[in-house]
């Protein structure tokens, strides 16, 4: 039987790519926020939601529900980064990155849950920044932080139910809507260990490993994916 996954923030970037990647043999709903959908797989379905609000965590799992009546797979990608320095930190800024970060998978997963049958799987967007401070960024580097030890709590909690949760941390990664300049871009380049920078598709390959049947045996685990970043 096709198996259903539902990706956040999936209309742009790494959400885009792994949604186009599991559209090949799953049906697909995507979640986005600000940025509408352009140029997804034929047959994939979009909600648009505001995932750090009260109640659209439960009404996202219910349309999916809905529409292909079943849940197999929840990838965490949507999330949001923002400098947060020390000097004239905003209260409000750091808020919305812990709402979207953290709180809205942690949302998204209690609602689902009813949905998720044995061997369903759970896939969150870590980063690389959850170990390595980024500069002038520590509330999303905190967040990112927070949720690999959530990634680890869930799957202690709901290994017994045979359900899997694991996290990808991604290095540095250039997307078609926000590329680096080719400046930042070689000094990415230059520490890592790989000599290139990351992809959107290199994420989605790792998400598809995860979410298999490969990977049966592997939860609670937090995959880096940076091609030996900082090593």
């Amino acid at each position: 039987m096709r198996k259903t996954a539902l990706v956040t923030g999936g209309t742009r970037g790494i959400g885009r790519a792994i949604a186009t990647d599991l559209a090949r043999d799953h049906d697909v709903a995507v979640v986005w926020r600000r940025s509408p959908p352009d140029a997804l797989p034929g047959g994939v379905h979009a909600i648009q939601a505001d995932l750090a609000q009260p109640g659209a965590a439960a009404d996202v799992i219910a349309q999916v529900v809905d529409r292909f009546g079943r849940l197999d797979l929840l990838v965490n990608n949507a999330g949001a980064i923002e400098m947060t320095p020390a000097d004239g930190f905003d209260m409000a800024t750091g808020r919305d990155i812990l709402d979207l970060n953290v709180l809205a998978p942690a949302a998204l997963l209690s609602a689902a849950l009813p949905h998720l049958d044995r061997d369903a799987a759970v896939v969150s967007i870590s980063s690389v920044n959850a170990v390595l401070p980024p500069k002038d960024a520590a509330i999303y580097g905190a967040s990112k932080a927070a949720l690999d030890l959530w990634t680890r709590a869930m799957a202690k909690e709901l290994g017994p139910r045979g359900i899997r949760v694991n996290a990808v941390a991604p290095g540095a990664i250039n997307t078609p809507e926000a590329p680096r300049s080719d400046e930042l871009t070689e000094k990415f380049v230059e520490l890592t260990a790989l000599g290139r920078i990351g992809t959107p598709d290199d994420i989605a390959r790792a998400v598809r490993f995860l979410a298999s049947d490969q990977a049966a045996f592997i939860t609670g685990e937090v995959l880096t994916v940076s091609g030996g970043y900082r090593l």
